[in-house]
């Protein structure tokens, strides 16, 4: 292994654990509602889809604070990246504060727009109203990871993720099932260990700014900085929300069963694609270093091997995803009929994987380069892409009492290969040019 891959392995393990840790928060909620019964699970797929569409939203959070933080510190300038790491901050906890209250007068509305049974729109709205006491700790969590991933830190997320994990899964163990708060018992045991999180990473921050004389107070030049370099991401985070909600809106409408087994698909794609976005992670600060430092021909090296080392973690990951489909729906539900149509839609998503890592790790390398506008307006194409797949996908039907495998499996089809397979020639396409290379301590 020579230097490079050190610096990149350096970066991406560490954050392969943080980067985990929020779809293991999610994953014990299923492995732990699922045993409430169907109704329950259902109610948890549809308030998880509704929270992470908010928070993933301003996933921009970490993904703008990252490249500024990196491009000031590979030119030199420590003071000037934890100042822009500091605002990150600010601006993620007024936004959490204002998207909170939101949520919480909103939710009724929200859930209602779902074609939900009456028992599932109830148990998602009382899910939801908990949960969104814990959205500016969360937002916190995520700036705060932003500009410690951009200082090349990803070992300090890395502790406090797993700590945050522990303490997540022993209180939804104790709200759930010592107390009988079912969903709701889920949904306060998160809360808790975001808040704590959140108050964390506020203490070293504290003690990083005081290290190098830096105010904790926010600056409105750096405020600006943060919320123009997010904007594009933003648009272009919308649009990937816009295509995992679709699908949901798809699932929901072959009805609760279906929407149960795809929650438990969903779940686990995303920790396995958070687990490849572990190289997009090291690719946004070593890309963002390296084009603060000037150094053109350093970041085409780095990319190269990043794609390299994608294909070969998404090869891996989808020969452990067909190995293990037969016993995760045995962990995952109780529901036989969840269970015999999850195994099955599982393999095809193991299939789906090396493509995945492929997107994942361009999609890492544009926003370390600050490529925003680009990934923003490709994403509207993408979208375009996509829907006729998942047009396709609801016209599938099955005889009355069965569960439509059929339906889950072009659902997965429409979004592991149409969806992804758009983005990964956009993508690719965009690679092959010389337009996001930029150098310089700003874009």
């Amino acid at each position: 292994m020579d230097s490079l891959d050190k610096r990149i392995f350096a970066l991406a393990i560490p954050a392969l654990g943080a980067l985990v840790a929020e779809p293991l928060f999610l994953l014990t909620d299923t492995a732990m509602v699922g045993h409430l019964g169907a109704d329950a699970l259902a109610a948890l797929g549809l308030a998880s889809t509704i929270a992470a569409t908010v928070v993933g939203l301003l996933i921009f959070l970490a993904y703008a604070t990252t490249p500024l933080v990196a491009r000031r510190l590979g030119s030199g300038d420590t003071p000037g990246a934890i100042s822009a790491g500091i605002d990150g901050l600010w601006l993620a906890a007024g936004l959490g504060v204002v998207l909170g209250i939101l949520g919480y007068l909103t939710t009724p509305a929200v859930v209602g727009l779902f074609p939900a049974s009456d028992a599932v729109a109830a148990g998602a709205a009382s899910y939801l109203l908990v949960s969104w006491w814990g959205l500016p700790g969360m937002l916190l969590v995520i700036a705060a990871t932003g500009m410690l991933r951009g200082l090349q830190d990803t070992k300090t997320p890395l502790y406090i993720a797993v700590a945050g994990f522990g303490a997540n899964a022993l209180l939804n163990a104790l709200l759930i099932y010592g107390f009988n708060l079912g969903l709701v018992g889920s949904a306060w045991g998160t809360v808790t260990a975001q808040w704590a999180m959140a108050a964390v990473f506020l203490v070293l921050v504290t003690k990083k700014a005081s290290t190098v004389h830096v105010s904790l107070r926010p600056g409105l030049t750096g405020l600006t900085q943060a919320a123009k370099s997010g904007s594009w991401l933003l648009v272009r985070t919308l649009s990937l929300r816009i295509a995992l909600v679709a699908t949901v809106v798809v699932a929901t409408s072959l009805g609760t069963s279906e929407l149960a087994a795809w929650h438990i698909i969903f779940t686990l794609f995303s920790l396995l694609a958070l687990a490849l976005d572990a190289l997009a992670i090291a690719g946004q600060a070593l890309i963002g270093h390296d084009l603060g430092a000037g150094n053109r021909a350093a970041v085409r090296t780095t990319t190269q091997r990043l794609i390299r080392w994608g294909f070969l973690s998404g090869g891996v990951l989808a020969a452990i995803t067909g190995v293990l489909s037969p016993l995760l729906p045995l962990v995952m539900t109780s529901e036989t009929s969840i269970r015999e149509a999850l195994w099955p839609v599982l393999v095809l998503l193991g299939l789906t994987l090396p493509l995945s890592a492929f997107v994942f790790v361009l999609d890492g390398v544009l926003i370390g380069a600050g490529d925003g506008r680009y990934l923003a307006l490709t994403g509207v194409i993408n979208l375009a892409m996509f829907a006729p797949f998942l047009w396709l996908a609801s016209l599938v039907s099955t005889p009355g009492g069965e569960i439509n495998l059929l339906g889950l499996m072009m659902l997965e089809v429409a979004f592991g290969i149409g969806y992804i397979g758009a983005r990964a020639l956009t993508l690719g396409l965009r690679y092959r040019g010389e337009a996001w290379l930029i150098i310089g301590e700003n874009r």
